[in-house]
C-alpha cells in the first residue's frame, strides 16, 4: 500500500467521527494557544518594563536616600556630585523633587502621580524629549518662575483639541504657565509615563514640596561605558557627605539604569520560561486526550482492522495508518491553536500586549506533533498487534 493510500484510510478515518476528533483537536488548540500567549504576554512585559528602563537611559545612576532622619539628600549633596575634579566621568547632576498635585484648567481637574520638581539637565538626563513649546531655562529655576512642562497625557486630558503651550494652570493654589509639551513616550502597561508634568525645582519646592530633602538625584555620566565608573565615583563624594550610621548601613543607595535592566531582563526570563510551563501542561492534557480517543477508535474499528490483515495488510500498515491519524490530529489542532494565538495577539492581555516569540510557535507546534506520535503510538501498536481471526470475531 502506498503512502498516498495510507493517508487518505488515515483522514477517512478522522472523518468517520467529526464530534470526536474536533474535541481531541481543541485540546490540542487550547493547549498551543496557551502555550503561545502565556510566553507572549510574559515577553510583551518584559518588553515594555525594558523599554521604560531604557527609555529613562542606561547611561543614568539614580541616588536615593535610605534614612529618614533631617539630613538625606540636599541641594548642596547634589552639588557637591557636579564636580570635575572629584567626578570627571559625571556629565550632569540633576536634584529631583516629586510629589502628587492636581492641574486645574478652565474648571477641569487633572491629577498626576508625578509633579516632579528639578533641573533642565534632567531632560537630557531621562531622555525626556520636548514634542512642542520648549523647556524652562536654568535662569528660569535660578528665578524661582513658575513655569512648568507637562505630559502628553496631561495635555490630552486638561487641553482637549487646543494648544496648551502658553496656557496658565493652577498647581498647588498657584498659577504655572505651560511653556512645552513632552514627546510621548512608552509606558509599561500598569504606570502611565506621559502623565507627569515637570517644573523648575525652586519653585516646586517654594509652592507645594516645602524644603525638606530631596526625593532622588539624578545623575547623567559621559557613556554608557563610563557608567561604572562614575558610580565609584560619586560613591566616594557621598561616602564623605553622607557618612554610614551607627548600625553601619549606608544612608543612600545607588541605582544603576543599566543593572537594573540586566536584572529585570533575567528575572522576566524566569517568569517567561514558568508561564510557558504552566501551559504546556495543557498540550500534556491533550496528548491524554488523543490516547483515549484513538484507544476508542481502535476498538471501533476492529473488524476493520481484521478484514485488512485477513486481506493481506502488513502489520506496519495498519501501525503508521493510527499513528498518521494520531499526528494529523494534533498538526491540525496545533496549527489552529497558532492561528487563534497569532488572533489573540492582537488584543492587550492583563494591561499587557503580547509580543509572540518566534520560538515558541516552532515548539509548540513540534510537542503538539511528538504527542501525537508518542500518545498515539499505544493505541497504534494495539492495532497493528490484533490477530485477523480475533478481530474477525469481534462483536
Amino acid at each position: 500500500m502506498s503512502p498516498w493510500e495510507i493517508l487518505r484510510f488515515a483522514l477517512r478515518g478522522i472523518g468517520a467521527n467529526k464530534l470526536r476528533s474536533s474535541l481531541t483537536m481543541l485540546g490540542i488548540l487550547i493547549g498551543v494557544a496557551a502555550v503561545i500567549l502565556l510566553v507572549a504576554v510574559g515577553n510583551g512585559s518584559a518588553k515594555a518594563i525594558s523599554d521604560r528602563i531604557e527609555a529613562l537611559g542606561t547611561n543614568t545612576l539614580t541616588v536615593m536616600s535610605t534614612s529618614r532622619g533631617s539630613g538625606g539628600l540636599t541641594m548642596a549633596v547634589a552639588g557637591a556630585l557636579d564636580d570635575p575634579v572629584l567626578a570627571p566621568d559625571v556629565a550632569s547632576v540633576s536634584p529631583v523633587v516629586s510629589t502628587s498635585a492636581t492641574l486645574t484648567y478652565d474648571g477641569s481637574d487633572h491629577e498626576v502621580s508625578a509633579f516632579v520638581g528639578t533641573t533642565p539637565d534632567w531632560f537630557t538626563a531621562s531622555n525626556f524629549g520636548v514634542g512642542s513649546g520648549s523647556a524652562f531655562t536654568a535662569d528660569d529655576e535660578a528665578q524661582a518662575r513658575r513655569v512648568t512642562v507637562i505630559g502628553q497625557t496631561v495635555a490630552e486630558e486638561l487641553f482637549p483639541g487646543i494648544d496648551p503651550v502658553g496656557v496658565q494652570v493652577t498647581i498647588g493654589g498657584a498659577l504655572f504657565t505651560v511653556v512645552g509639551v513632552l514627546e510621548e513616550k512608552s509606558s509599561s502597561g500598569f504606570q502611565d509615563a506621559n502623565d507627569t508634568a515637570v517644573a523648575p525645582i525652586s519653585a516646586v519646592r517654594q509652592v507645594i514640596a516645602g524644603y525638606g530633602a530631596l526625593s532622588s538625584i539624578l545623575v547623567e555620566a559621559r557613556g554608557s561605558g563610563m557608567v561604572d565608573t562614575a558610580q565609584s565615583e560619586i560613591t566616594t563624594i557621598l561616602d564623605q557627605r553622607l557618612p554610614a550610621g551607627t548600625s553601619g548601613t549606608a544612608s543612600y543607595r545607588i541605582q544603576n539604569a543599566s543593572q537594573l535592566l540586566e536584572t529585570q531582563t533575567e528575572t522576566a526570563d524566569t517568569f517567561t520560561t514558568l508561564l510557558g510551563a504552566v501551559a504546556a501542561i495543557s498540550l500534556l492534557v491533550g496528548g491524554i486526550g488523543i490516547t483515549n480517543i484513538m484507544l476508542v477508535t481502535v476498538t471501533e474499528r476492529t473488524r476493520e482492522i481484521g478484514i485488512r490483515k485477513a486481506l493481506g495488510a502488513p502489520r506496519r500498515v495498519i501501525l503508521t495508518q493510527f499513528l498518521i491519524e494520531a499526528t494529523l490530529l494534533s498538526v491540525i489542532g496545533g496549527g489552529l491553536g497558532v492561528a487563534a494565538a497569532v488572533l489573540g495577539s492582537r488584543f492587550e492581555i492583563v494591561g499587557v500586549r503580547p509580543v509572540i516569540v518566534p520560538s515558541s510557535v516552532v515548539l509548540a507546534l513540534g510537542v503538539s506533533i511528538l504527542i501525537g506520535l508518542f500518545f498515539g503510538g499505544l493505541p497504534a501498536a494495539r492495532a497493528a498487534r490484533l490477530r485477523p481471526i480475533d478481530a474477525l470475531r469481534y462483536e
